[in-house]
């Protein structure tokens, strides 16, 4: 896969290569989720509104947080199937086929007659930090009905992950369809403009937003670790089961079980790029959870992963293997 900056990335294509057929998946993750085709442009900075800025670099490369939460978990551990849609066109092609290259169950990722592919516009400064704009595409024709041709997909799974990048009439149905299966849901609720409906945090096993999805969820501000302990609490006060909070740099607010509340820091890295870092975190997550892993190890092994993957430009190139976390 291409990347945004060539020069900053370690070449770990032969191990990634290695690892794939050779590591044992113990669990099984079902995505349900977006898909897009990432257009990342590298800048000094952020522009400024009505501001044309000059690039340095410029990269197609594969990403949708379904995406790249799916390709997260199987390159960490985990049999993965998604559920999604992308278009009758070269870049939903080139989507697929990334996702058969790492392992993934596509049987149930539909394509749409009339919509295309989703894209996502990125520039990313030399701050490491970075600007998205979505364009749904194909992604806007995943439905309840979607949900329900593929829920022997969600019973075939340990864990269901999904996102809000698609309807949230789709996304709800995945959660409730999961609920009543039985299995173990987690909600990346990204991108949040507002609060939940009431009846979906009862039905959400580890709901995990980063700091301005859980300001708009709560209304609460949301700019420290103990900001996003409260915010956490009242997530969980309106059901839903777990919060971890993500904070970048500053690590991870963690409510979880009868355990009391914890901010645990991480350790610093020298970041190139955050695009995937907290789909990283949720795919690592969802793969150690899965495989019967003890929250907290699960949490550490998800700060690990998403820690590294900043050390690295682009979304999916980003992402480690599992090799990589055990070397």
């Amino acid at each position: 896969m291409a990347t945004t900056d060539d020069t900053a990335i370690p070449d770990v294509t032969a191990a990634r290569e290695q690892d794939r057929p050779q590591h044992v998946r113990t669990g099984r993750v079902a995505v349900v989720g977006s898909l897009n085709m990432d257009l990342v442009a590298r800048a000094p900075r952020l522009p400024r509104p009505g501001e044309t800025l000059a690039a340095r670099a410029f990269a197609q490369v594969a990403g949708g947080k379904g995406g790249n939460q799916a390709v997260a978990a199987a390159r960490l551990g985990a049999r993965v199937a998604m559920v999604g849609c992308v278009g009758a066109d070269p870049n939903g092609e080139r989507l697929r086929a990334g996702l058969v290259a790492e392992g993934i169950d596509c049987a149930a990722l539909e394509t749409a007659a009339h919509a295309p592919t989703g894209v996502a516009l990125i520039v990313v400064d030399d701050a490491s930090q970075n600007a998205i704009v979505v364009v749904a595409g194909s992604n806007g024709e995943v439905t309840p009905d979607t949900v329900a041709r593929h829920e022997a997909v969600l019973a075939h799974a340990d864990v269901v992950v999904c996102q809000l990048e698609t309807p949230a009439d789709a996304v709800r149905a995945a959660l409730a369809a999961a609920r009543r299966l039985g299995r173990t849901t987690i909600l990346n609720p990204a991108p949040a403009a507002g609060p939940l409906p009431d009846d979906w945090l009862p039905l959400v096993d580890w709901l995990v937003p980063n700091e301005l999805e859980a300001a708009a969820l709560t209304g609460l501000a949301v700019t420290s670790p103990g900001e996003a302990l409260l915010a956490a609490d009242a997530l969980r006060a309106a059901g839903a089961n777990n919060v971890l909070v993500t904070l970048g740099a500053q690590g991870v607010c963690v409510l979880s079980g009868d355990e009391p509340a914890a901010h645990w820091p991480v350790p610093p890295v020298a970041a190139v790029d955050t695009t995937a870092a907290g789909d990283t975190f949720i795919g690592g997550l969802a793969a150690q959870l899965a495989a019967g892993v003890a929250p907290h190890a699960a949490i550490r092994f998800a700060q690990r992963a998403a820690a590294l993957s900043v050390t690295r430009a682009g979304a999916q190139p980003s992402i480690p293997t599992l090799a990589e976390m055990r070397g």
